[in-house]
């Protein structure tokens, strides 16, 4: 019976140059290795394990997590059965409490409880002689596999890019037939997007951020981005009914905790363009508010994600009852992939959709549990990526797998992004006909009966 028979980790560098952990897990059937990715911020909220030692990498090194999964979990999971997920998952929480762990405090590291637990769920699949995707989809109780739709990131501003206060403007393909014909409209999209970018601000403005979407320092109000997005998918030959817009707000970045409270739009503009009407200016709540719904009535946006601040949660609540009907309202810092966060948004009706990050769950079993809990709910669930990602793909596998609908794995460009829309083309050709793309179900999946649509492979 293969059995793991070793674990060994290593520091390596993610898409912007900064380090982040890989693990390795030898069976009897080969070597099975996974990268981690990571977030924006200094991480001790979602509990990635970095040094702070300051004379290496600024204090970003993870040499500290490549220790203790050498050790403590390699002590905890060698001799285990690869396909029993969920065991090793345990074994290694069990270690983690050993070691002085509470919860939301992780002593061992996000960061290397992921890496071991992804690098497993590779060599439980290859055990099972299944691909990866279909193994995930039997460790979660075998729901519908779909072809996630994706939300590709085409703009932007927010938080360490400034000019545009908001995080991300996205595209979703939900009218393509198929997850080929999606990308084929992301990318056309894309280059069309660049070329009214370059006319209007210049080359400099194409300039991309983490996540591979421009980040035009001219642009300032994100009704011009949202205009920006329309003119480019008309001119890929598209329509907005089939190529919609959605937003990542990330609002917490703008919330004014003085000055009388608020959200400060023009935080990230130039100073001669601050408080001048360039921007969007400061908003309270309900002002905020106001402007989701506009913008949801004059662009059609059809999600929203953090769009207040993650402590709001009436504010959440009142946006799910004026909008929640047509439009996707997402939890991202307001959830942090958290079950007990998510269990307060489910009671309070204060989101209809999760962001689902494996950075955050820290575990596969977590994050399939809070894929169920939410689905259960009747939430949309948007598996994404982070800004520091790497050329690892169990991102697809993983949505595909859950059948959730949704990806968010950055712009149709960057080798990081690129890889994982690539392998959802290889899954979709490994499933033939039974490969049904998510489309106009990208939040409702569950209601798409397999077999029951066309397929397109129209690239």
């Amino acid at each position: 019976m293969s059995r793991i028979q070793e674990l060994i980790a290593r520091q390596i560098l993610d898409a912007r140059g900064e380090p982040t952990l890989e693990v390795t897990v030898t069976t009897a059937d080969g070597d099975f290795t996974a990268a981690v990715p990571s977030g924006f911020r200094a991480e001790p909220a979602d509990g990635t394990r970095r040094d702070g030692d300051e004379d290496k990498y600024g204090g970003r090194g993870v040499a500290s997590a490549v220790e203790r999964v050498n050790l403590e979990l390699s002590d905890a999971v060698v001799g285990m059965d690869p396909t029993d997920q969920e065991g090793i998952d345990q074994a290694m929480a069990d270690a983690e409490a050993d070691d002085g762990g509470q919860p939301g405090r992780r002593p061992l590291g996000t960061n290397a409880l992921l890496g071991v637990s992804m690098a497993v769920c590779r060599a439980g699949a290859a055990k099972k002689g299944i691909p990866l995707y279909k193994h995930i989809n039997a460790l979660a109780g075998n729901p519908t596999m779909l072809l996630p739709c994706p939300a590709f990131a085409m703009i932007q501003g927010g938080l360490g890019l400034g000019g545009m206060p908001f995080r991300e403007l996205l595209v979703l393909p939900t009218g393509a037939e198929s997850y080929a014909e999606a990308l084929r409209m992301g990318v056309e999209v894309y280059a069309k997007l660049k070329a009214i970018v370059t006319e209007k601000y210049g080359a400099a403005a194409t300039t991309v951020g983490d996540e591979g979407g421009c980040s035009p320092p001219g642009l300032s109000k994100v009704s011009e981005g949202l205009a920006l997005l329309q003119e480019a998918i008309t001119a890929a030959g598209h329509s907005t009914d089939v190529v919609q817009l959605a937003v990542d707000a990330g609002a917490s970045d703008l919330f004014r905790r003085t000055d009388g409270g608020g959200y400060n739009l023009d935080r990230f503009l130039r100073k001669s363009k601050r408080n001048t009407g360039a921007g969007d200016g400061v908003k309270t709540t309900e002002e905020l508010s106001t402007m989701y719904k506009q913008l949801a009535a004059e662009f059609g946006v059809v999600s929203f994600e953090d769009p207040f601040y993650k402590g709001d949660w009436e504010g959440h609540a009142a946006l799910v009852g004026a909008l929640g009907e047509m439009v996707q309202i997402v939890g991202d810092d307001l959830l942090a992939s958290n079950a007990d966060k998510v269990e307060e948004a489910i009671q309070q009706d204060a989101v209809n959709g999760l962001c689902l990050e494996l950075g955050r769950a820290a575990t596969v079993s977590v994050a399939i549990e809070l894929n169920n809990q939410a689905r259960n709910a009747g939430f949309g669930v948007v598996i994404a990526g982070r800004s520091g990602e790497t050329d690892d793909t169990f991102l697809a596998d993983f949505a595909v797998g859950l059948g959730t609908g949704q990806i968010k794995a950055g712009a149709p460009a960057r080798g990081e992004r690129v890889a994982k829309y690539n392998q959802l083309l290889r899954i979709e050709e490994d499933l033939g006909d039974r490969g049904n793309y998510a489309g106009e179900y990208w939040r409702d999946p569950w209601l798409l009966q397999p077999l029951t649509r066309a397929r397109s492979l129209n690239m």
